[in-house]
């Protein structure tokens, strides 16, 4: 079962009698385990009819105990029981039997961080229930993300509002929500969300973040560029991080330098690149103010840089401002 799928379960309130949530995605299998309790056992039914446990702490034989009760004057019981990737073999040989036979009375809903479909304890549990897996999503699904999360509040953005929005919260989706909150609530009665609004609400939440270096580095802006490494530098970020960032920014510039001698249409370039439609423009910008040599020149650079960062003695933050020079100045050689 796929996300998607879970949620028209819970909206359908049409559930299986075995879940298993799994996954990097920790925001969305949070919220996914919330909307599942909700439409198990309804809040005035919860102090009867639903256990919560942890793996642990709490045993097998515990857990199979609760979910074989019968519920309360509710028609339907909820087991949840959390870090269930911690559960040993000899608990998972016990709960078997349980999910070879589920009580249709219960729904027993487990949440862990992976599972090892190898197992016959999975085997059994695809056969009876349903694993559902939370991926971990990319920079470049992010828009899709945010712009799903604001129609489900009748909002949306205008394209300039989103692109400022993406670039100001990054990928950590519980931050996108708290943020997108804020908007909404600023925005009032308002459906739009537009670039005025985020500057207002966003723009002091966060610092300069990497992606404004990425960008300065890639329109060739050799001031701002050394102005936002400082700031980023002075607010703790790895100086090794900030060059796999930057790295992994002329990656896109150079497969998208190399799509344009193809005369790919925008949709092919950004299936080429791997972005989203909200960020190729400015890639397309930056692009052109690079030669196709100038890409494996930059690429040499980035080697040199982290071999001198890890070297013994040697001062990380100046080779990342040295090679930032250099970078700025590749196209104009």
């Amino acid at each position: 079962m796929t996300p998607a799928q879970l949620y028209q379960a819970i909206v359908s309130r049409k559930l299986p009698p075995l879940i298993y949530l799994y996954g990097e995605e920790a925001f969305l299998l949070d919220e996914a385990l919330h909307g599942l309790i909700g439409a198990a056992v309804s809040a005035d039914d919860q102090d009867f009819n639903l256990d919560q446990f942890s793996a642990k702490e709490q045993s097998a034989e515990q857990i199979v105990e609760c979910a074989r009760t019968f519920p309360v004057f509710a028609d339907r019981r909820c087991v949840v029981v959390r870090d269930a990737h911690l559960l040993t073999a000899d608990q998972l040989g016990f709960l078997l039997p349980y999910v070879e036979d589920p009580s249709p009375e219960c729904c027993v809903i487990f949440c862990g961080d992976k599972i090892d479909q190898r197992k016959k304890f999975f085997n059994s549990f695809k056969k009876t229930g349903e694993l559902v897996e939370f991926k971990k999503i990319y920079p470049n699904q992010v828009p899709a993300f945010v712009q799903g999360r604001a129609r489900s509040f009748q909002r949306r953005f205008t394209e300039d509002g989103l692109q400022l929005f993406c670039r100001r919260v990054g990928a950590h989706l519980g931050e996108i929500a708290s943020e997108l909150d804020k908007l909404i609530s600023y925005c009032g009665d308002s459906a739009l969300i537009d670039v005025d609004s985020v500057a207002q609400v966003v723009s002091d939440t966060r610092v300069d973040s990497v992606f404004d270096l990425t960008d300065a580095i890639g329109a060739q802006e050799l001031s701002r560029a050394l102005q936002l490494l400082e700031r980023l530098i002075q607010d703790g970020e790895a100086p090794l991080k900030l060059l796999s960032m930057i790295t992994r920014h002329f990656r896109q510039l150079w497969k998208i330098k190399a799509a344009q001698e193809q005369n790919l249409s925008k949709g092919e370039l950004c299936q080429a690149v791997g972005v989203s439609p909200y960020f190729v423009e400015s890639l397309l910008r930056q692009s052109r103010l690079f030669r196709l040599q100038d890409f494996p020149a930059a690429f040499g650079l980035f080697l040199q840089m982290d071999l001198a960062m890890k070297s013994s003695g040697s001062h990380p933050e100046a080779s990342l401002q040295q090679g930032v020079v250099a970078l700025c100045r590749l196209a104009t050689k």
